[in-house]
């Protein structure tokens, strides 16, 4: 079970539908005891009622909390799936940055445009409602004057001089006017057949001309006052806003369709014969919302496929007859027609020029939409170009993380993204310039490594100690590999012979040739009298400078042992023949003889040992000549001094003196104050605190050459 369980883990994890939060846990918790509360209540549904009914409450929140909880996953899922590729975020940020804004432009212009239709249209329908008031109103006021020229010339005021007044116009027989002069309470009127009077009230003082609801119906009145003391003449003209109105108006703009909140039943003072006469006025129902009481005209057919219906509110200003309250919202049209018609009537004054002005706005709107289409086309240009650069440093990054190090992205534009391409090649060819590096480099410290063990094998190991001479040698290179040279070899029982060398350069090929004369010279001092002798007969002539107390002559060489000055002709010789002409190396070669004391050197261009005697007193061992290996056909001066006992010999390389701080060269006299002040102490002791000297000398800086020592004390 369980391991179906890590297998069925481990699916989900590979596919990304393993929660890995603390939310995406908490939705499956809730979802989990939901659906366990669910279940419950439907078991106990029959069971118990009681119960299936409380946990209903919990069921319905642990519902809604799954919900949201898992919208919230699911909506960080989708984000981090979504968004994970650069692309799909420029997508979303174009979308952000260039789409919304031009949708929400584009809605804003078209919700704007709809309102400015909207608004002309009720402004067409206010603006012919007031200019037919204005029309009733001039009439209405001829009207009044003419019956005041009759009334001051000596006639009455009755039906037949008030019929008389009226214009014979088609429009004139749905209008019904009525006066009243001085007090008089019954208004003499002249109208439609049928048409019920009305009354004057009380807020009529002067001139009137508004759209007003009389007993639930609405009118188009004027109303004109004449006043001369202590006579006055009202003359009211009254029309009914009804179907054939509106008609009028909508003729040429569309279907006008005319709501009300009020009936006539509404008002008690409305006379009988009117609440139950059938005829076309507006009436308005006693409902809590507007019904539709009439409509006039037709929608015309649209000129185009964008050519949509507009459907706009007309709130009248309507004042009460009875009371003289005015009303912003008293009656309600509203207007169904079409931009084609609303733009006919706009530039209805153009004539011919409106086609111009239609094609101008046509041509603006295919330059914008052309402008739009380039920037989404240079937008998704932009952002494959981008998207494909990232793409291919993800791909080479990869390749990287495998070690594939000879991968490079392909560039083919000179941009910024071109240049970082062009970067990521030059490290990619510069990390592999480094492995390739870094594997030489590991070969060649392994090679070194084995270097350094074998060159560590050539320096003595195991010295033999002579009755009356103790010696001790110490080589710190440098680097991984020395090229100084330091060896014991005991001739016989009571001979040693002490070299000290240094090679010239550093590393691997001064170390191979300070493994060629360790060789060379442990070669050469094996008894060999042939080889001396086929050298004594070569060179005829003194191997040493000649003159001078202590030196050997070629002749004396004949049937003894090898002499220092005589290893030094044959290494000589073999390295001048062997070794290119820039390689050389200083070798110093000594020779003590225990029976006698006797130290016999001679040195091929090495530092002189110091020779520090009991007393304290010190000397240089400087009998020798010019380096080995640079020149043939040499003969080196050889030399011998007594050892008496407690005196050390001090032999050393130029790593030793040599090395420099700010107060400068370490130098010989340090070194022999240091040799002379510890001089009973054992010799390892010795080298010990002169190479510990030494160190602190060089302090931080970098040990410039090998330190070699080699110290030899007489007993």
């Amino acid at each position: 079970m369980r391991l179906i369980s890590l297998e069925l883990e481990s699916k989900l994890r590979e596919k990304g539908l393993w929660p890995q939060s603390w939310l995406a846990w908490a939705a499956l918790y809730v979802l989990a005891l939901d659906l366990l509360l669910f279940a419950v209540q439907w078991l106990t549904r029959r069971a118990s009622p009681a119960t299936s009914a409380s946990l209903e409450g919990w069921v319905t929140f642990l519902s809604g909390l799954a919900i949201v909880l898992l919208a919230f996953v699911g909506f960080r899922w989708l984000r981090s799936q979504l968004l994970w590729r650069l692309r799909n975020r420029l997508i979303v940020t174009y979308v952000f940055i260039g789409v919304i804004p031009v949708f929400l432009l584009v809605m804003i212009s078209l919700i704007t445009l709809y309102l400015l239709a909207g608004q002309f249209a009720s402004f067409v329908v206010t603006s012919d409602i007031t200019t037919h008031l204005r029309s009733m109103e001039a009439a209405n006021r001829a009207i009044a004057h003419h019956l005041e020229t009759q009334i001051s010339g000596g006639g009455k005021l009755d039906a037949e001089v008030l019929g008389r007044t009226r214009p014979r116009r088609p429009e004139w027989t749905r209008r019904q006017v009525c006066a009243w002069y001085r007090n008089q309470p019954q208004p003499v009127c002249s109208g439609p057949e049928g048409a019920a009077g009305f009354d004057s009230p009380s807020f009529i003082t002067g001139d009137f001309r508004d759209l007003v609801r009389d007993h639930g119906t609405l009118y188009l009145r004027t109303a004109t006052v004449l006043v001369a003391e202590p006579e006055s003449l009202r003359v009211i003209l009254s029309e009914p806003l009804d179907k054939e109105f509106v008609e009028k108006i909508a003729g040429d703009l569309g279907r006008i369709a005319v709501y009300g909140t009020e009936s006539p039943a509404a008002n008690s003072t409305a006379p009988p014969t009117q609440q139950n006469a059938s005829k076309p006025y507006l009436t308005f129902e006693n409902r809590p919302q507007r019904e539709q009481t009439f409509s006039a005209g037709t929608i015309p057919p649209a000129s185009g496929a964008l050519d949509h219906e507009i459907t706009f509110p007309i709130p009248l200003q309507v004042v009460d007859w009875a009371t003289g309250e005015r009303r912003r919202a008293g009656a309600l049209a509203e207007v169904e027609t079409r931009p084609s018609v609303l733009y006919a009537r706009l530039f209805a004054a153009l004539g011919d020029y409106a086609k111009g002005v239609e094609y101008i706005l046509l041509s603006i709107a295919i330059v914008f939409a052309i402008i739009e289409l380039l920037a989404l086309f240079v937008g998704t240009k932009l952002t494959r170009s981008i998207t494909s650069a990232v793409g291919q440093l993800y791909e080479a990054t990869r390749h990287i993380n495998r070690a594939d190090f000879s991968h490079r992205i392909t560039v083919r534009s000179s941009d910024q993204l071109a240049t970082l391409a062009n970067s990521f090649n030059s490290m990619t060819t510069s990390i592999e310039k480094l492995v390739q590096e870094q594997k030489e480099k590991q070969r060649l410290e392994g090679e070194l490594a084995i270097a350094q063990e074998v060159q560590a094998q050539l320096y003595p190991k195991s010295i033999t100690q002579l009755e009356t001479l103790e010696v001790h040698g110490f080589c710190r290179p440098a680097r991984t590999v020395s090229g100084d040279y330091y060896d014991f070899l005991a001739l016989n029982s009571g001979k040693l012979m002490l070299a000290v060398g240094d090679i010239s350069g550093k590393g691997i090929s001064a170390a191979l040739l300070m493994a060629t004369i360790h060789s060379a010279v442990r070669a050469y001092s094996i008894e060999d009298r042939s080889v001396l002798r086929e050298l004594t007969l070569r060179e005829p002539a003194t191997v040493g400078a000649a003159g001078g107390s202590g030196l050997v002559l070629a002749s004396e060489l004949r049937g003894t042992e090898a002499s220092p000055a005589a290893l030094l002709t044959l290494l000589n010789h073999q390295l001048y023949e062997s070794t290119p002409a820039a390689k050389y190396a200083t070798l110093f070669l000594g020779i003590y003889d225990g029976a006698t004391r006797r130290f016999t050197y001679a040195n091929g261009g090495h530092l002189p040992p110091i020779l520090l005697s009991e007393d304290g007193s010190s000397q240089l061992l400087s009998c020798g000549g010019t380096v080995v290996g640079l020149f043939d056909n040499l003969s080196f001066p050889e030399a011998t001094v007594q050892l008496r006992p407690g005196d050390v010999l001090v032999a050393y390389s130029d790593g030793v003196t040599e090395p420099e701080n700010d107060y400068g060269e370490f130098g010989e006299e340090r070194l022999i104050h240091l040799v002379r002040e510890n001089r009973h102490l054992p010799l390892e002791r010795i080298t010990e605190i002169v190479t510990a000297a030494v160190a602190d000398w060089i302090g931080d800086n970098e040990q410039p050459d090998d330190v070699t020592l080699v110290l030899a004390r007489a007993r």
